[in-house]
């Protein structure tokens, strides 16, 4: 009777690591959805932070720099780190060392003391998605592979969404300190069910020397380049000498660090990993979603909540139903893997997005909930269709000993995608916005006869509500000139929106590129 049970039932009778697999689904999907969610729920509590603690704007943002920047450190060893402390205990202490660091982030008094914290925090949090996806790939059979990265692919995809939505509603509700708070109840219980449930990796072979050298070299490269990043809009970029020094620090650094690993008997990251072809096109790839998930998600709350004054919430509920939509095709995804050509599906997501973007680009001053509603729904579709696919694709052919690597890898290319496109995005709108502006401003001038009538006009008006001439002119004129603004950021979103779409299409031929074989799952390349 046994010879005739399906595959599926056979790996799960034959292999008891599969039993409390739905179980460390939720543990793992909510530790990573809690990193996720502090990456961005702190935005909008920022002016409330700078008044409590009497910081200015160039201050505060560290809040936000030193999570990310912890985050993006830890991102690519965490495969190594796993091996060297256990995973059961490094996944658990991490979550641990996150929720005492939110908790620490909350009753501070000062701004070292919140920057401090938040590093700690981001420090505990970067080993949080890496981990969980190596996990997930390991306590799941092959055909189920679909399942767990839809249920982990719902955290990566809403957690961005839901942060200043949730940030902003906790603020206004309560006080800053409790976007921390929150996490503790949620952190508890991911910490006793992680050492309740996960255990050890079956194929991670613990090194015995510590690789000192490359550590500091990548904990500096890395850390400057994302620090770069994250600052260099601010700083007006290379006419500032410390984006310069960061940006010679990182090329300085990350050359050393790579020839220092490909040369030592025992690196802290094996780059030899991408000699395979089929991981390296993925890591591409992941870059390129990175930056269309990212910066999609940085630059629509600026239209929103610029252009057409909608509050956090406000916003957060115009995102929302494109982010279940995510959810829910991840979730009908999940069913088709290694039946169906993932290449077709990606290739399918990426024009759906471009479209989506396309219809993004019709968006205008006038534009209301149901402008957006259905182009917001379609890119949230077209990301759940590439999302799972690109996945398994780019961890097809990797043994299962090189999984929890792959895994760190993978997701730091698609954090400095994010934080690469969230970069360069913010200094496309800065740049285009000036050329706009001035554009317009040529067709509004005192040499204009339409100018001039509309500025009598409105000049009228305003002193029919009590105002003298002098201030009427001045209000009709700042008016007349602030419109000219609007206009000029609404042609620059409309560009930018149609820019994302043409990056996945230029990403096609990668996807092509990619390898599938019938039946494939991750883990191609070894025996599960």
């Amino acid at each position: 009777m046994s010879t005739l049970a399906a595959p599926g039932a056979r790996a799960l009778q034959m292999d008891d690591s599969y039993r409390f697999r739905w179980i460390i689904a939720i543990t793992v999907t909510l530790a990573s959805i809690l990193e996720i969610l502090d990456t961005s729920i702190v935005n909008v509590a920022i002016p409330h932070m700078m008044g409590t603690l009497g910081a200015t704007l160039d201050q505060i943002t560290w809040v936000s720099t030193g999570y990310i920047v912890a985050n993006v450190i830890v991102l690519p060893v965490t495969g190594w780190l796993s091996a060297y402390f256990g995973r059961r205990r490094y996944f658990a202490g991490s979550i641990a060392l996150f929720t005492i660091a939110s908790v620490l982030c909350g009753s501070a008094h000062t701004l070292s003391e919140l920057v401090v914290w938040r590093i700690v925090q981001g420090l505990g949090g970067g080993a949080l998605l890496s981990t969980s996806q190596a996990i997930l790939y390991e306590v799941f059979p092959p055909e189920e592979y679909g399942q767990a990265m839809a249920i982990f692919g719902v955290g990566v995809m809403v957690g961005p969404t839901l942060g200043p939505t949730l940030g902003g509603y906790i603020t206004d509700a309560f006080s800053w300190p409790w976007i921390f708070y929150i996490n503790v109840p949620f952190g508890i219980f991911a910490f006793f069910m992680s050492l309740s449930f996960i255990k050890n990796s079956r194929f991670q072979k613990r090194s015995e020397e510590i690789d000192w050298l490359g550590l500091f070299l990548l904990a500096l490269g890395i850390g400057t380049l994302q620090t770069m990043l994250e600052r260099g809009e601010r700083l007006d970029w290379f006419q500032s000498k410390e984006i310069i020094a960061y940006t010679v620090t990182s090329v300085v650094s990350i050359a050393w660090f790579v020839w220092h690993e490909l040369t030592t008997e025992h690196p802290v990251i094996d780059l030899r990993i991408l000699s395979n072809r089929q991981f390296a096109i993925g890591c591409a790839l992941g870059g390129v979603l990175g930056v269309c998930l990212y910066a999609t998600v940085f630059v629509l709350p600026v239209y929103l909540q610029q252009l057409l004054s909608y509050t956090a919430n406000q916003t957060g509920m115009v995102i929302l139903p494109g982010a279940i939509a995510s959810a829910v095709t991840m979730a009908m995804m999940s069913r088709t893997l290694g039946r169906v050509d993932g290449r077709r599906f990606a290739m399918v997501g990426a024009v759906l997005f471009a479209v989506a973007m396309w219809q993004w680009s019709r968006f205008t001053l006038d534009s209301g909930g149901h402008d957006f509603f259905w182009p917001l729904i379609l890119r949230g579709i077209a990301l759940g269709m590439v999302f799972i696919p690109l996945n398994n694709l780019a961890m097809a052919e990797l043994p299962m000993t090189r999984i929890a690597a792959g895994t760190g890898f993978y997701n730091l290319c698609r954090q400095l995608g994010g934080s690469i496109g969230i970069a360069v995005t913010a200094q496309i709108v800065s740049h285009m916005n000036a050329s706009n502006r001035a554009a317009l401003s040529e067709h509004v001038s005192a040499y204009s006869p339409v100018t001039m009538q509309r500025i009598e006009r409105m000049t009228q008006w305003w002193m029919l509500h009590g105002m003298n001439m002098a201030q009427a002119r001045m209000r009709s004129i700042g008016a007349i000139y602030g419109e000219v603004a609007r206009q000029a950021s609404m042609i620059t979103f409309e560009h930018i929106f149609l820019l994302f779409g043409s990056l996945f299409v230029i990403s096609l031929p990668l996807i092509a590129m990619l390898h599938y074989k019938p039946g494939q799952v991750r883990g191609g390349g070894a025996g599960h």
